[in-house]
């Protein structure tokens, strides 16, 4: 029997490439593609969504989500992903058009009709938070929550301290932090270093032959040199496909833990950091008087330190080449 996915996206150029993972994934139905405003507009994202399905051979629903934060005005990613979100090559309009339904009532409705279905969301949590608040016992519905986002316990990648999804909407992300879901945070820490793929990961995916591998290195090519400016390591990074990874094959992940997660709102400095006390130092007798309303929440979300890279490029490769 086929699991279910439902996967929110702000559809760029590394989104695309986990939305081709999970709809060439063998043992996944994709019951429906949710679609909010992050990296791009939601409208741009929306048609790179379907043109990503329409490249897969997929007709499944995709259904237009939240124009921008809850609170805020819409900083996008164009520098990072290009003014389309894909590399600006010019890809053509898809074939088909957007769902009617609003992605927040989409995402109640498959979860209604698929209790225990897996969310994997790729952007912004501006849909996933609105559903909440429209549903706030839809945590009872939802098997695993696959979120890629944070920074936990390291440096960020649109400030010094938050991770561009959680920073895009730092309410949303509090909201979801405090909704009861089974969440997994895969934080960008886990799309660096090793996990980049780099100049012989490139060629591999070349050699594959696929139209599918030929896309998803063309489509990434501004963020290819735009994650060069950003950090000096040559490569792409691909954090959507990270995390997709890991909602497709949890036995990928090498090291995680419980904690309690949130995200800071009100400091323009820290807005959007994820904070996770790693240590447990909260709960220490010198600092219990000053964190413990925070010490007595219990965990909220299963934070994944460490994985599988030569697992998770072997999966890549795999379905790359479908």
């Amino acid at each position: 029997m086929s699991r279910v996915f439902v996967i929110d996206t702000d559809t760029a150029s590394d989104d695309a490439v986990a939305l081709i993972m999970a709809l060439r994934a063998p043992d996944v139905e994709v019951a429906a593609i949710t679609v909010v405003a992050g990296n791009c507009g939601v409208d741009q994202a929306c048609r790179n969504a379907l043109y990503t399905a329409q490249l897969c051979g997929s007709n499944v629903p995709v259904f237009r989500g939240a124009e921008g934060p809850l609170q805020r005005a819409l900083e996008d990613a164009s520098w990072f992903h290009g003014r389309d979100g894909m590399g600006d090559h010019g890809y053509p309009m898809p074939r088909r058009q957007v769902e009617t339904l609003h992605a927040t009532d989409a995402i109640i409705k498959m979860a209604e009709a698929h209790p225990g279905l897996t969310l994997v969301t790729l952007g912004p949590l501006t849909n996933l938070a609105s559903a909440l608040r429209r549903k706030p016992d839809l945590e009872r519905l939802i098997g695993r929550c696959v979120v890629m986002g944070g920074a936990p316990c390291c440096e960020g990648n649109v400030t010094p301290a938050a991770e561009f999804n959680i920073w895009c909407d730092p309410e949303a992300a509090h909201a979801v932090m405090r909704g009861g879901l089974p969440l997994e945070l895969v934080g960008w820490h886990l799309c660096r270093g090793a996990a980049v793929i780099d100049a012989a990961d490139i060629e591999r995916i070349k050699e594959l032959g696929s139209d599918l591998g030929n896309f998803a290195i063309e489509c990434n090519s501004t963020a290819g040199a735009a994650f060069f400016e950003q950090t000096g390591e040559h490569g792409i990074s691909l954090p959507d496909p990270v995390a997709m990874g890991i909602a497709l094959d949890p036995r990928l992940v090498e090291s995680s833990s419980n904690h309690y997660v949130d995200v800071e709102i009100r400091s323009e400095l820290t807005r959007g950091m994820t904070v996770v006390d790693r240590l447990g130092v909260a709960s220490n007798t010198r600092n219990r008087h000053i964190w413990e309303d925070l010490v007595k929440n219990p965990p909220n979300a299963k934070v994944h330190w460490s994985m599988n890279i030569a697992g998770w490029k072997s999966m890549l490769f795999e379905l790359l080449g479908s």
